[in-house]
């Protein structure tokens, strides 16, 4: 069963609360916190992605820089240098904007879609949010020789290889059916236990490995997997050596660098919890309490235009 993890506070008054499942492993891969209900199977949706790309560089996915490997793992925004690496990689492996099988999209960003609109473009494929993991899915298409037209297909041969290589990140655990995410393409469902414990190989990887590449390429270039103002690149910005993903609908999952992970998923989905409860945990977990973390562990509540409450995790729920 799920437990209480974040409140909103208005003017003294609890508001609301945001239950859901949160699992912390130590470097070992030992249970630190465990919350609510950790061994069972959920969508990690864009937090998969890093998994994801993992299965790219296994599979002829080669990029030419970090940056190209980051965007492949983007839950980007479509800004301009979003959109930029995206053709820019499409077209070093022989493609365009029409080879993407992800479906077309406004920006994400306010004043990038707000350009789109005022100049009456319309909407574009590349400017989806997994537009970069799709170009990349392409990439690996080209350098496994394997055809590009069916990649979303569960049973194409990158798909396949796709889910070996989430389920060799993950360990064991019970077999579930795919899923289809959002941008179309097949999903592993993970319990939380096994998202974390993927992301501490991750970040532990050997150098030179595709999963401490995939680790590396996410803590250089934070916007790139995000975007302005977004969670993971104020949250990685904060803490150094923090590597981050979030996914929809409230899930969140991350490691430092000595290996120490979490995962967690917000039962109602609502974004606003994701960024405060991250905080207040990497204070749990021992990391310096900042200013900024301290910031982005209190969310404003308005009132009139005025700081009236706070977004929070629930104190002493760790």
């Amino acid at each position: 069963m799920s437990v209480e993890l974040v409140e909103v506070v208005r003017s003294g008054f609890r508001e609301c609360v945001h239950r859901g499942s949160l699992i912390v492993l130590d470097p070992r891969g030992e249970v630190l916190i465990s919350l609510g209900e950790v061994h069972t199977p959920i969508y990690p949706r864009s937090s998969n992605k890093p998994l994801q790309a993992t299965a790219l560089l296994r599979n002829g996915f080669v990029p030419r820089t970090t940056a190209e490997l980051a965007i492949a793992t983007a839950s980007h925004e479509g800004e301009s240098e979003h959109v930029e690496l995206v053709e820019d990689l499409l077209d070093e492996y022989g493609f365009d904007e029409t080879d993407l099988l992800c479906p077309a999209d406004l920006p994400g960003n306010e004043l990038a879609r707000a350009e789109v609109l005022a100049s009456g473009r319309p909407p574009r494929t590349v400017y989806m949010n997994c537009s970069g993991k799709h170009a990349a899915m392409l990439a690996a298409c080209a350098g496994s020789d394997w055809d590009p037209r069916t990649y979303l297909d569960p049973a194409h041969p990158l798909q396949q290889a796709v889910v070996d290589t989430v389920l060799d990140l993950a360990g064991d655990f019970e077999d579930t059916e795919l899923g289809i995410d959002g941008c179309g393409l097949p999903i592993v469902p993970l319990p939380l236990f096994n998202l974390a414990s993927a992301y501490s190989r991750l970040v532990t990887a050997a150098p030179d490995t595709p999963e401490r590449a995939v680790a590396d390429a996410l803590r250089a270039h934070p916007f790139l997997i995000s975007g302005t103002g977004k969670d993971d690149v104020r949250l990685m910005t904060a803490v150094p050596g923090l590597m981050c993903k979030a996914g929809a609908d409230g899930i969140h999952a991350g490691a430092l660098p000595d290996g120490t992970a979490f995962a967690f998923k917000i039962d109602d989905g609502h974004e606003r919890a994701r960024l405060p409860l991250t905080a207040a945990l990497l204070h749990r977990l021992g990391v310096d309490w900042s200013e900024e973390l301290a910031t982005l562990a209190s969310q404003p509540v308005l009132g009139g235009g005025k700081r009236v409450g706070t977004v929070r995790a629930i104190p002493g729920v760790f």
